[in-house]
């Protein structure tokens, strides 16, 4: 995949950045931690620069987000689902998105965006679930700047070694995961001691 991605960064510069991370938020088999350590490492000889390939890399991520979450916010749930198979979306994982909105919305769409998938799946659920699209817009706009700097940064960093950055994204997202899972037992834990607790008061 990097020889392409490679051919298209430097032919088209900051622009092919963009439209790569458009593509990578649509098209979730493109992932960005290939095509953002990448960029870096052009950033680092001169190709592009630091902040420039950062500053394109969150607009086309932005752009991307916004174009799933329309596609959630004016097509609904059976339009998403129609396409679930390119979008690589399904009844149950839409679902449970959806039930995240609704105690943590805000924190679901800023948090995502540092999180491998998420950072695509996340958008039809804010979309589905009516989110102010001004509101979308400033929290993926942030949570993208934060993940496009970490991996650009690191590729930028590592120079000819820009790859590595490719295992230690897959270390990290199975930590995120895992933290994840605790996270939800824990907070099923709670809310089933909360129950007990009202049941005995009663």
């Amino acid at each position: 995949m990097s020889d392409w991605v490679l051919e298209i960064l430097i032919a088209l510069g900051y622009v092919g950045l963009a439209l790569l991370l458009i593509a990578e938020n649509i098209f979730p088999p493109i992932p960005s931690e290939a095509v953002l350590p990448l960029a870096g490492f052009l950033a680092s000889r001169g190709y592009m620069s630091l902040w420039g390939a950062i500053t394109a890399a969150t607009i086309g991520s932005c752009a991307g987000a916004l174009i799933l979450y329309s596609l959630g916010r004016w097509g609904g749930r059976m339009l998403v689902l129609g396409y679930g198979h390119i979008l690589r979306i399904d009844a149950s994982l839409l679902a449970r998105a959806e039930r995240w909105f609704v105690p943590w919305g805000d924190w679901v769409v800023l948090g995502a965006r540092v999180v491998p998938l998420a950072r695509s799946v996340v958008s039809v659920p804010a979309g589905t679930m009516r989110m102010s699209p001004v509101r979308f817009t400033v929290l993926t706009a942030a949570g993208s700047a934060v993940w496009n700097t970490m991996l650009i940064g690191a590729g930028w960093l590592l120079g000819e070694n820009w790859e590595r950055v490719s295992h230690w994204i897959e270390t990290y997202s199975n930590l995120v995961v895992g933290l994840a899972l605790a996270a939800l037992g824990m907070g099923l834990y709670l809310l089933v001691r909360r129950r007990r607790a009202s049941q005995c008061e009663l």
